[in-house]
């Protein structure tokens, strides 16, 4: 038995979108055995757009019943049936939603009519309820109304429950551990069991190839599913648009991010939001106190007045002051990293000379805090980093050149590689910026063991 439904709502998405009115009709699979529509105030305001697209305003349901009032005979009517729908994601998790905000678990086995017509009559330009009704010659009245579009969807059902090969298919989207039900109404279920489970950046495209939206991730298939569990507006709108998914792999983690910041800047993808946020800058600085003691400290970069190296989060910064209190043996006082101490006594940083105890003269201190500076000029110099490649026969490079991101590539391990002039054959040429350079900056802070040296023309691993 099978309870076709259809809704209309005050929004696409499916946190706070309310139900404005719901049609379902009883199949068992040859005929209508029950019926029950209704419109439902969702006792909030109907937007204008959606009114224009349904007809449905505020005053048509400003005396309709509320869902808490309609839910015993929805729950009836749909008791022991599977729950089918075009594009049944939306219905269905928007009904559920709405029951747990009142009280009432619904749990329904459910199938969609989009991903059954492609199965079982591909070749179709368009599969949205409309074109489809119309190329199959199905009547459709009422459109954008919950009973027009559910009785369509209940003569497009029976037309594909008659299709050949369809107890096959209904019975493997039935199969518990079938996801079908999960994936996008207009996604290839062959597209997503082609991703695979290793590190890189994948696209999702609408029906016109457009890019709409660029992730990266560490495993591409198990984060792409979670994108389809993800019942947040943003996230329900974008997969109902995602007709196919496109990846590339990384290898790691760095250039998977690389590579999603081009590909955001490059294509602009509809449902991408981050780097678009306010990035404040942070300088590492030097002066010298009254008893002429040279101290490294850093503050907003608007209040530095040489910066001798730039990060972007105060977090790099104290790991990066701390490497160099470490190499260089600095006090973790005179570095900033504790304040308001007599003497230092840091957890990690713990071969200080004794300059906060009188036990070193400041010209002696003095003299290693510079070297750490030169070694702070040093960073505008060039050098690689080197991470794991796609396979196991290959390694993932980065290259910087006097301090500017240049570009990323694929060696492989079996490849001279001995200077600057090795390297720049196998690299793709990228644009540096504020992301690219915040990325790098922190990798090099978590990860210094990764870093080869290039300054003498020659590798050097540092």
């Amino acid at each position: 038995m099978y309870s076709i439904v259809d809704i209309e709502t005050t929004g696409n998405g499916i946190k706070g979108n309310k139900i404005t009115e719901i049609a379902i009709f009883k199949f068992d699979g040859a005929q209508v055995v029950d019926e029950f529509t209704s419109l439902v105030n969702p006792e909030c305001e109907i937007p204008y757009f959606i009114t224009g697209l349904t007809g449905i305003d505020s005053n048509m349901v400003r005396d309709a019943p509320t869902l808490l009032e309609i839910a015993p005979q929805i729950l009836e009517i749909t008791k022991d049936t599977i729950f089918v729908a075009h594009s049944v994601n939306f219905d269905y998790n928007v009904i559920k939603e709405e029951f747990r905000t009142i009280g009432i678990s619904f749990v329904r086995k459910k199938l969609c009519t989009v991903r059954l017509s492609r199965r079982l009559i591909p070749g179709y330009t368009s599969y949205s309820l409309g074109k489809l009704c119309s190329s199959l010659n199905i009547p459709i009245t009422d459109r954008h109304r919950a009973r027009g579009d559910a009785h369509a969807t209940v003569i497009l059902f029976r037309k594909l429950l008659e299709t050949e090969n369809s107890e096959t298919v209904f019975s493997s989207f039935l199969n518990a551990r079938s996801q079908e039900a999960t994936l996008p109404p207009s996604l290839q279920r062959e597209v997503y069991e082609s991703l695979p489970t290793k590190p890189g950046v994948y696209y999702f495209k609408n029906s016109k190839g457009e890019i709409i939206y660029v992730g990266k991730a560490k495993n591409i298939k198990k984060r792409v599913l979670g994108h389809f569990y993800d019942k947040a507006t943003k996230e329900v709108q974008m997969c109902r648009e995602t007709s196919n998914i496109d990846f590339e792999l990384s290898g790691n983690e760095l250039l998977a991010l690389l590579m999603e910041s081009a590909a955001i800047k490059h294509h602009y993808p509809k449902y991408n939001r981050a780097q678009k946020r306010n990035v404040v800058p942070y300088g590492v600085f030097t002066y010298e106190d009254r008893q002429g003691i040279m101290h490294l400290a850093f503050n907003k970069l608007s209040a530095v007045p040489r910066s001798l190296i730039t990060f972007y989060n105060t977090t790099d910064c104290r790991l990066y002051i701390e490497q160099i209190c470490i190499a260089y043996k600095l006090c973790p006082k005179y570095c900033h990293l504790q304040e308001n101490v007599s003497s230092c006594s840091h957890f990690r940083v713990a071969d200080c000379g004794g300059i906060c105890r009188g036990k070193e003269s400041a010209e002696a201190y003095n003299k290693r805090v510079r070297k750490a500076i030169e070694n702070m000029a040093s960073e505008k110099q060039t050098y690689l980093i080197k991470d794991k490649g796609r396979t196991t026969d290959e390694d993932a490079l980065v290259l910087v050149q006097e301090g500017v991101y240049a570009g990323y590539g694929f060696v492989p391990r079996s490849a001279p590689v001995n200077s600057v002039e090795d390297i720049l054959a196998y690299i793709t040429p990228q644009k540096d910026n504020l992301e690219t350079t915040r990325l790098i900056q922190t990798h090099k802070v978590k990860y210094p063991k990764s870093i080869i040296d290039f300054s003498t023309g020659m590798i050097k691993t540092v």
